[in-house]
């Protein structure tokens, strides 16, 4: 492979204009795609094979007037005092203007509908847009905040919930921070304005083609809305490193004399081999996601995975077809190889003299530093965010607390129950409804249960049932799973199929799916990572020292994110309005991404002392030697990496925040703590050890040279 590599290189700096031309057209292209061929995000997400989405399949057919998108208004006079009088009229003007307001359905009269706190300070109207929550766009929300917004002229509060919420427009500062860190980084490593700016500026194509490429894929299958942030997150990042790895071997070349294209030929066939096998492992962690069975996960692994693969390809053609524009340029800034730096030991060198010397306590204190920092993941409670884990701040969060006042927590998260009759007459169905309303009350946990509702042909009745506890309460889970153990009786004794759904009863099984998918999803990427390489490094040591260490990273990412986000410690510091339970998507999606990520760094660091080792170094020598060369583009890769990440710390969505900074604290305690510190103890530790390979799997195993 690495022969192979080599000549792409060559023939790409040879042939660097009609390289650079493709890009440029391929990314043209895309850009008109991308203008013609768009269509909207999706903020919802299906999750087929579960009960709550077979319920909502069927209202879809039989009763599509449920399936638009529904808001709340609460209004509220204040304490002690009710909404009567003036404020009843504007209460009531400003809900006449909302129906009548484009885009809008119907918008209930909370009075006429005893939708009003028992002390008459607090009252709901539930307002019914015309389109789905996945296609409504901002208009007739604005709509309905204006016309909401008529009761406050009279002294009441105005909070919006649901679907009415209009979301904050997200400033782009974080992916701005993150890109002004890695140029300052890049300065400083190279001491050159053209080595950095190489790396930026495939990093950038890189990011335009594959969010362009996003974006036409929205014109033909629904993406989630947070697909195009997951998918800048990481070009942005793989993108500047693998550019950076290629660069700084090209640069170590030419100091030494080495003619620029024979650089940069070799450049690619040696430090491009390691990014190929390095991306492969991101690639198969992301696209492992489509084993967990959500469609919005799938597309995101896959949509994620695909920017990766982009980043690698501009690494191999366009990367060495830019070295042939730079020339001997390359050479100005900073030269570790022959100049008056070289003589110097650097710091690497001294770390890892250190580290190989020093190898049991080495070992001993990162495992018991990153086992410390894991303690917190024990307590981790997982969730899915709703409006009570919104900001104080937010009109959401105040609506929530408002509506948990005046009616019981669990009127924030209403159960739908569908009653399906099939062939059964409208008659019967109206029947079999009426004895599961009359059941369900009777339930323990159920604070009251609404009238049924019918659809045109009288086939299909939905109810609406408040829990007595919050849409996040364990007793609320308890409930839905004890209503559903009751359904197949209850169903054989009216008639008719009972089945749950509604908002809380989705997140409950996105919870279950994902648990359930976990363990499958490791094994999957584990495995594959195991096999990949094995191959690479032809041994079976160094891949189980390089999962080891991916354990502890995890186990020490989740236990900071659980501290912060979960238990509140300096949560001002992050900007984290409120602490809630983590977010149920984040594990996994966390777990593939930081494991492709960190094999990206073993490969770095590995793949250099390998082959300081294959050239005949012993092996306390290769893990120094190699360590040395690799150190500092690794260093400057984490240290991008966790900048990228780290600035998505400054976006308003908590689960973006939420994976920013996991991703962040994972990735530099991975890339300085583990990969530069325990695993060259280790490896010293194992010495020749550390390459073992049984003669009868390296007759088995394809030889591709890295």
């Amino acid at each position: 492979m690495a022969s192979v590599l080599n000549r792409l290189g060559r023939v790409a700096f040879r042939r660097r204009r009609l390289v650079l031309a493709l890009w440029l057209a391929l990314f043209g292209v895309m850009v008109v795609g991308a203008a013609t061929l768009s269509g909207p995000t999706t903020g919802t997400f299906s999750i087929p094979g579960t009960e709550s989405q077979q319920a909502i399949d069927l209202l879809q057919e039989r009763l599509p007037q449920a399936s638009g998108a529904s808001g709340r208004i609460v209004f509220a006079a204040p304490v002690g005092e009710p909404l009567t009088g003036a404020r009843r009229a504007a209460v009531q003007t400003a809900v006449a203007a909302v129906a009548s307001a484009p885009g809008v359905l119907a918008a209930s009269d909370p009075f006429a509908d005893g939708l009003v706190s028992r002390d008459g300070r607090i009252a709901l109207s539930q307002v019914s847009f015309d389109d789905p929550a996945d296609t409504l766009e901002d208009g007739p929300r604005e709509a309905v905040h204006v016309a909401a917004q008529r009761a406050a002229s009279a002294g009441v509060q105005v909070e919006f919930g649901g679907d009415a919420v209009i979301e904050p427009d997200e400033g782009g500062a974080g992916e701005l921070l993150g890109l002004g860190v890695a140029a300052l980084v890049l300065a400083i490593t190279f001491g050159s304005l053209v080595a950095a700016g190489l790396p930026l500026l495939t990093a950038i194509i890189g990011i335009g083609i594959g969010l362009t490429g996003i974006t036409v894929a929205t014109g033909f299958v629904d993406l989630s809305a947070s697909v195009p942030t997951l998918a800048l997150m990481l070009g942005l990042a793989v993108g500047i490193d693998y550019a950076l790895f290629i660069i700084s071997r090209h640069r170590t070349q030419l100091f030494e004399g080495m003619d620029p294209e024979e650089s940069a030929g070799r450049a690619v066939g040696t430090a491009g081999s390691a990014v190929l096998f390095a991306g492969s492992t991101v690639v198969i962690a992301l696209a492992a996601l489509s084993i967990v069975g959500i469609p919005f996960l799938t597309a995101m692994g896959l949509a994620a995975a695909a920017t990766v693969v982009i980043a690698v390809l501009i690494a191999i053609t366009l990367v060495p077809a830019l070295l042939g524009f730079a020339g001997r340029r390359l050479q100005k800034g900073k030269n570790f190889e022959t100049g008056p730096r070289a003589a110097k030991p650097t710091l690497g060198s001294r770390w890892v003299g250190l580290v190989t010397r020093h190898r049991v306590p080495a070992v001993v204190l990162t495992v018991v530093a990153l086992g410390a920092c894991a303690i917190p993941a024990l307590d981790m409670r997982l969730g899915v965010s709703d409006d009570s884990t919104a900001s104080p701040a937010d009109t959401n969060r105040k609506a929530y607390e408002l509506l948990a006042d005046g009616f019981g927590p669990g009127f924030n998260g209403p159960l739908t129950i569908v009653v399906d009759g099939g062939d059964s007459s409208a008659g019967q169905v109206r029947r079999a409804a009426d004895a599961v309303a009359r059941d369900l009350r009777r339930h323990s946990g159920v604070a009251s249960v609404g009238r049924p509702a019918f659809n045109d042909s009288g086939d299909t009745a939905v109810l609406s049932l408040t829990p007595s506890s919050g849409p996040s309460s364990e007793r609320t889970k308890e409930l839905v799973q004890a209503i559903r153990d009751r359904a197949p009786g209850l169903g054989r004794a009216v008639g008719a199929a009972v089945l749950v759904t509604g908002q809380t009863a989705v997140n409950i099984d996105v919870s279950d799916r994902l648990g359930d998918a976990l363990l499958p999803f490791l094994i999957v990427i584990v495995g594959l990572a195991l096999v990949l390489l094995t191959i690479a490094f032809r041994s079976i040591v160094i891949p189980l020292t390089a999962i080891g260490g991916f354990l502890l990273t995890i186990g020490a990412a989740f236990g900071g994110v659980v501290a912060i986000f979960q238990k509140g410690f300096a949560a001002d510091l992050f900007g984290v309005a409120q602490t809630a339970p983590i977010v149920s998507l984040l594990p996994i999606i966390i777990i593939g991404i930081l494991f492709g990520l960190a094999m990206d760094y073993q490969v770095f660091l590995v793949s250099r002392m390998r082959e300081e080792h294959v050239a005949g170094a012993g092996p306390t020598r290769a893990v120094s030697e190699g360590f040395r060369h690799g150190a500092r583009v690794v260093t400057a890769a984490a240290l991008i990496m966790g900048a990228v990440f780290s600035g998505f710390i400054l976006e308003q969505d908590e689960i973006i925040k939420s994976v920013g900074f996991t991703l962040a604290f994972g990735i530099l305690a991975d890339a300085f703590v583990v990969r530069m510190t325990l695993i060259p103890a280790v490896m010293a530790l194992l010495g020749e050890r550390a390459w073992w390979l049984p003669r009868w799997l390296d007759r088995l195993l394809p030889r591709v040279d890295v």
